[in-house]
């Protein structure tokens, strides 16, 4: 008999003219065992290839989410305003989205942000920036409660709450290539948030992001092309945002806030000390003006997106009092 998993495998790669793609339920009960360890490495690998190769529909990309959200460790009723996932595992350019979070946290935005630790060598992921400013990586959810109510901002690695899901993260360096793990991680607004980001490598996989969102019932979000794909705006280009508000299609672009010749983000010094000098005011903003800038940048489209601001100069406005009016 056919292994149960067999069945998958199949509907992907029969081949041309045969094979499609996997309705609700089928997507749901495939990711389901795969999450629970009840799949062959081979078949995992063949799923994931295929999926990578034909591309997940929106469809797939919501229930793969609805299976990880039932299968992950349970989380208490905790009430968040925004859900910002954070999961481009190789930065190539300083994580200033970091201190657009934190500005808004200032202001009474509860912030739950999660990711993966991501490579260092070479690299700046988004963890090391959080330790440098004293902000924990928190392992269970009263400590998420705790850090909530005390500064309105918390991080906790994918590891503590779905460490299946985090396992699979593994498998890039044995497949060479990206899976739809990191796709749907980006999905899990895991408290349930009234609002989400979602920052994407590549523009094309904007619209299905945001349809998957809609099918699963997220509310306010804001999909778009991020740096490295972190949520993390780049003033010298518009910000083209595939929304949703209120549950209804919405999409916006905003014009680039900065002119002149464009910053070369990936040949920035790589140093934790940057972002932490920023922060405190112990540099001169105007060396710093591009990460000003997209810091600023990032907070409104965060604030526009949770409704607060109705067209993006007032919610850039609003984010730029924020930032000359924070705290250390």
């Amino acid at each position: 008999m056919d292994h149960p998993f067999a069945k998958y495998v199949r509907i992907l790669g029969k081949g041309p003219g045969i094979s499609r793609d996997l309705g609700a339920e089928e997507a749901y009960e495939a990711f389901s065992m795969v999450l629970k360890g009840e799949v062959e490495p081979l078949q995992l690998g063949a799923f994931l290839c295929l999926m990578r190769y034909k591309k997940e529909t929106p469809v797939e990309l919501a229930a793969f989410v609805r299976a990880v959200k039932d299968t992950m460790s349970p989380a208490p009723d905790i009430a968040v305003d925004l859900d910002w996932p954070s999961y481009a595992d190789r930065h190539r350019q300083l994580p200033w989205f970091v201190l657009s979070a934190l500005m808004l946290a200032q202001n009474g935005v509860r912030i739950f942000m999660h990711g993966i630790e991501g490579f260092s060598e070479g690299l700046m992921p988004t963890r090391p920036v959080l330790r440098a400013l004293g902000l924990p990586i928190l392992r269970d959810w009263d400590g998420v409660v705790q850090a909530l109510d005390h500064g309105n901002f918390a991080y906790m690695g994918l590891e503590d709450f779905a460490p299946s899901l985090e396992k699979l993260f593994g498998l890039r360096s044995l497949l060479g290539l990206r899976s739809p793990v990191n796709s749907l991680s980006r999905e899990l607004n895991v408290l349930d948030a009234p609002a989400q980001l979602q920052g994407v490598f590549h523009p094309t996989y904007s619209d299905p992001h945001r349809e998957s969102g809609r099918i699963s019932g997220q509310k306010n979000l804001s999909v778009f092309k991020g740096g490295g794909g972190e949520v993390q705006c780049n003033p010298y280009k518009p910000i083209k945002i595939f929304g949703l508000r209120d549950g209804q299609p919405h999409d916006v672009t905003w014009p680039a806030s900065m002119t002149g010749t464009a910053y070369n983000w990936r040949e920035e010094p790589l140093e934790l000390a940057r972002i932490v000098a920023l922060w405190r005011g112990e540099v001169d903003e105007a060396d710093f003006g591009h990460a000003v800038a997209a810091i600023i940048d990032t907070a409104a489209v965060a604030l526009y997106t949770m409704g607060r601001a109705e067209e993006p100069e007032e919610a850039r406005a609003m984010a730029r009092a924020m930032w000359h009016d924070r705290t250390e």
